[in-house]
């Protein structure tokens, strides 16, 4: 059975600089899925040193185009949608990536334990783990690679 990030993560990984424009990163998580195969919510940030600085998902993006105000619209009925909209992804055009990614950005070694993966993702309410030893991203453990390395265990006893 894998029992480390090591054995369970994804070494082929994409990355954002923090001076990318959120609306070219939100082309990018498009491109990163289609070469994937499966689609990409999150992505690191990395400095022109290729150090991690920080981490972005669909998420952060989104919470940033939400209008402040959702919580008192009721039904939403007379209010001009449409407009909203195109005015969040106006909005969204001008900010870079370093304006809403996560900086605090928690990370894990290539012999961290599966246990203490799910542990920190269910604690921190993360999907995604950079794995990085003496300073150098070595990949990432997604939350559906923990969860199929563990689905395999049930299956191949």
């Amino acid at each position: 059975m894998k029992t480390t990030a090591g054995e369970i993560m994804t070494t082929r990984f994409h990355t954002l600089t923090p001076e990318t424009p959120v609306n070219e990163a939100v082309g990018l998580f498009k491109k990163a899925s289609q070469e994937e195969g499966r689609k990409i919510f999150g992505m690191m940030v990395v400095d022109s040193e290729g150090s991690l600085v920080g981490l972005i998902s669909m998420y952060d993006i989104l919470l940033f185009m939400r209008p402040k105000h959702t919580h008192i619209w009721g039904m939403m009925d007379d209010i001009d949608l449409p407009g909203i909209v195109d005015a969040a992804c106006e909005k969204t055009k001008s900010i870079q990536v370093s304006d809403i990614m996560s900086s605090d950005v928690i990370t894990i070694t290539p012999e961290t334990h599966i246990f203490m993966i799910l542990d920190m993702m269910i604690k921190k309410h993360v999907r995604r783990l950079p794995v990085v030893e003496n300073g150098q991203i070595l990949g990432i453990v997604y939350l559906s690679d923990l969860f199929y390395s563990l689905l395999d265990r049930f299956t191949n006893p």
